[in-house]
C-alpha cells in the first residue's frame, strides 16, 4: 500500500508486488546473506519462491548455507507466504519434523502486515538466527534436509 499525491492509500496488485520483489532479490539484497527469487520462471502467479540465508557469525549457524522454500498463496501480500526451510535446522520457530516456521512461534509471520515482504521474512529469520536461544543450538549435521 502507498499513499497517492491526495494523500489517499492506493493497494497495490498482488503481481505488482510480487514483481517489484523479484526485481529486488534479482539485484542482490543488502550485504548479500539472503537472497531469494523465483522457482518458476514461467509461472504466471508467481507462487513459488527460493530463498537463502548464509548463517551469521558468532553462531552455530555461521557458515552454513540454508536453503528455504516460500509459497505465496493467492491472498499474498494480504496474509504471510507460507515459509519452510529446506535445509535442516534447529530453531524454536521451526517444526523440527517439517522444516515449516510456525507463524505462533515467529513474529513477523504471526503479526503480519501488507507492507511486509519476503525479504523481510529471510532478514529477520537470519535476526533470530542469531537471538540467545537459538544461537547456540545443537544443529543436524551440515547437507541434511527436511
Amino acid at each position: 500500500m502507498t499513499l497517492s499525491s491526495d494523500g489517499s492509500s492506493v493497494v497495490v496488485p498482488r503481481n505488482f508486488q510480487l514483481l517489484e520483489e523479484l526485481e529486488r532479490g534479482e539485484k542482490g539484497i543488502g550485504d548479500g546473506t539472503v537472497s531469494y527469487g523465483m522457482d518458476d520462471g514461467d509461472d504466471i502467479y508467481m507462487r513459488s519462491w527460493t530463498g537463502t540465508i548464509i548463517g551469521p557469525l558468532n553462531t552455530v549457524h555461521e557458515g552454513r548455507i540454508y536453503q528455504l522454500k516460500l509459497f505465496c498463496d493467492k491472498d499474498y501480500p494480504e496474509k504471510p507466504p507460507s515459509v519452510r526451510f529446506h535445509s535442516s535446522i534447529n530453531m524454536t520457530c521451526v517444526n523440527h519434523e517439517t522444516g515449516l516456521v510456525e507463524s505462533k512461534k515467529f513474529g513477523l509471520l504471526a503479526n503480519w502486515r501488507r507492507e511486509y515482504t519476503m525479504e523481510d521474512i529471510l532478514t529477520q529469520l537470519k535476526k533470530e538466527m542469531a537471538a540467545s536461544h537459538n544461537r547456540k543450538l545443537v544443529q543436524p549435521p551440515e547437507g541434511t534436509y527436511f
